[in-house]
């Protein structure tokens, strides 16, 4: 298991910046949203202002489980709005390039139409460990293990028929659940929206399918933070595959019904590869 906030964290100054991607955070290779969480951490180093407002990724090459260079680039710079570019490099190798906007916090119209899907809430709900068979917690991929998971409507993989492509449950990081540093709570949130539009498509089709789709792309809105909320239900859909893409879309609540954050991609579908 890993820990989320040591797991992202880089060090450096002046815009130039290093990290380590740790294997605890493994699925295909190092999960694209963890790498792009390490991205939104280089951003947060390199400005005073302290709210995420937006993030826009594109995800260049696969990682190997190592140290890799972030350079920080200030676009735009204002008293109350920053844009800023990342590039995260391995051995001089593009992997990952990035824009975000981060903003100073300040008075503003004010209103909120959002309504979380009625689902019930986490207490009410049993954890993953008590309804999958061991042996096949055992077979899942490591990054599983950073997260408690309570499913809102649980069904055994190999009793899964295909349906609609959406992907609703409730995460909890652990062994820490929350973070009082505003560029660490929101990166959990995005980790999770570039995560669940995979399951939500996977979900619209026979469970042998014969693909993996990694990320091109992720883009998250930063609507509010809620350090002081450990449990976030996402919800995820994946409207349309086709042409070898899945478009994904995802929210993601507090328990208490406030809408954090939203965004989504494109995936690439491919091939599994061949054993060995």
């Amino acid at each position: 298991m890993g820990n989320f906030d040591a797991d992202t964290t880089v060090e450096g100054a002046d815009g130039r910046y290093r990290a380590r991607l740790s294997r605890d955070w493994e699925i295909w290779g190092p999960n694209g949203g963890y790498v792009a969480a390490i991205a939104l951490r280089a951003a947060g180093a390199a400005t005073a202002l302290r709210r995420p407002a937006s993030f826009a990724g594109h995800f260049l090459s696969v990682a190997d489980f190592d140290a890799v260079d972030l350079q920080v680039t200030t676009l735009r710079a204002a008293k109350r709005a920053a844009s800023l570019r990342v590039s995260m490099t391995q051995q001089r190798r593009a992997i990952f390039e990035a824009v975000v906007w981060v903003t100073a916090e300040g008075d503003g119209l004010q209103h909120d139409s959002a309504a979380m899907p009625p689902v019930p809430l986490p207490p009410q709900l049993k954890p993953l460990e008590e309804l999958e068979a061991p042996e096949d917690l055992q077979q899942r991929h490591r990054f599983w293990d950073n997260f408690e998971v309570r499913p809102i409507d649980y069904v055994p993989w190999q009793k899964r028929l295909p349906g609609a492509p959406i992907w609703r449950e409730w995460i909890r990081f652990r062994p820490a659940a929350s973070f009082d540093d505003p560029f660490v709570d929101a990166a959990r949130l995005l980790l999770l929206v570039d995560t669940m539009g995979w399951p939500a498509a996977c979900r619209a089709h026979p469970q042998n399918h014969g693909y993996v789709a990694p990320s091109l792309d992720v883009n998250v809105q930063f609507h509010r933070l809620a350090p002081d909320r450990e449990w976030l239900l996402v919800d995820a859909t994946a409207p349309v595959a086709a042409h070898g893409l899945i478009g994904s879309q995802a929210r993601v609540w507090t328990d208490d019904g406030r809408l954090l954050a939203s965004g989504g991609g494109q995936l690439l579908c491919r091939p599994v590869p061949a054993p060995g």
